[in-house]
């Protein structure tokens, strides 16, 4: 895995903003909080491991009156265990609180709660049944995964969604094991697969998959295909050059100088030049009348003496 470095300017957009956040995922992020605001379900947002904030940043685009949005990391703190300790070291040392909250703040008026600790603490912090929507990206390790999908069945509403970051990289083994655990073992059903994430639900996936399959089959930006596993229908989904969605500016934003146009090439048309004067009488019948070879000597003579 490649870091994402940081970056000490207010970004003006969402791209600018540092992380791994695919624009599929922004899309998918997008419907599924957009279908819950349709249909009336309320609830408060959660999100485990936010790195630099870019998915934090779209959550919180979404968070509807009355609702609460909290975030859990690290940032600049110790590790419960050495494993947890070199893996933050490796991937996430640029990452900062400040810099969280600078991102977060170019595009909203006030900060989430932030919990500044490891997510295992976040069950005594977050009532259950109280979220409608959880994103775990925060430890890559077995143990820690396994835990963070525990405490988010216990939060979720029983119609919320949980999205699992990393379920099949290769580099996050951990994230795997304890996914298809979660599915296999303690009831998780999957709603649909992209290309990083996992999107599942302790209730019915069907309604949420038809409708779906419905938005996604009239995309020509995204590949699908369906497949059964384990008595499970598993949706995938994956990006053909897709685009992000629209997503609003931040307060730092700076629109684009509009780019200089070259000055046009002014042409002279045959229309605007001086018009040449009528030969003579006198030149007209020497023309026709003198040979060629001694017109030509006469017009060098005259132009030698010119």
């Amino acid at each position: 895995m490649t870091n994402a470095q940081a970056t000490d300017k207010h970004p003006g957009e969402l791209t600018d903003v540092p992380g791994w956040f695919p624009a599929l995922d922004q899309m998918l992020f997008t419907w599924f909080l957009e279908r819950q605001r349709s249909q009336g379900i309320q609830g408060d947002l959660l999100e485990l491991g936010v790195y630099m904030g870019k998915s934090a940043i779209l959550l919180g685009h979404h968070l509807q009156a009355g609702e609460k949005f909290t975030v859990c990391d690290l940032f600049e703190g110790d590790a419960p265990d050495g494993a947890n300790q070199a893996e933050s070291q490796k991937s996430y040392a640029s990452l900062t609180r400040q810099t969280f909250e600078r991102n977060y703040l170019s595009f909203h008026d006030t900060l989430p709660t932030v919990i500044a600790a490891p997510s295992s603490v976040v069950p005594e912090k977050v009532a259950p049944n109280s979220c409608r929507f959880i994103h775990v990206d925060a430890s890559h390790l077995y143990e820690h995964v396994h835990g963070d999908i525990g405490a988010a069945h216990d939060i979720l509403l029983p119609e919320g969604i949980v999205v699992l970051d990393d379920f099949r990289s290769e580099h996050t083994p951990g994230v795997s094991v304890a996914a298809w655990e979660a599915v296999l073992n303690r009831g998780l059903r999957p709603i649909c697969l992209s290309t990083q994430k996992l999107y599942g639900t302790w209730g019915d996936p069907e309604p949420l998959q038809e409708e779906l399959l419905d938005v996604l089959r009239q995309r020509s930006d995204c590949g699908l295909s369906v497949q059964e596993a384990a008595g499970h229908r598993l949706v995938r989904a994956r990006s053909r050059g897709m685009k992000p969605p629209p997503f609003p500016t931040s307060r730092h934003y700076l629109a684009p100088a509009p780019a200089s146009v070259p000055a046009a090439r002014v042409t002279e048309s045959r229309a605007a030049r001086p018009a040449r004067p009528a030969p003579s009488r006198a030149r007209r019948l020497a023309k026709d009348l003198l040979p060629p070879v001694v017109t030509r000597a006469v017009r060098r003579a005259r132009a030698k003496h010119s």
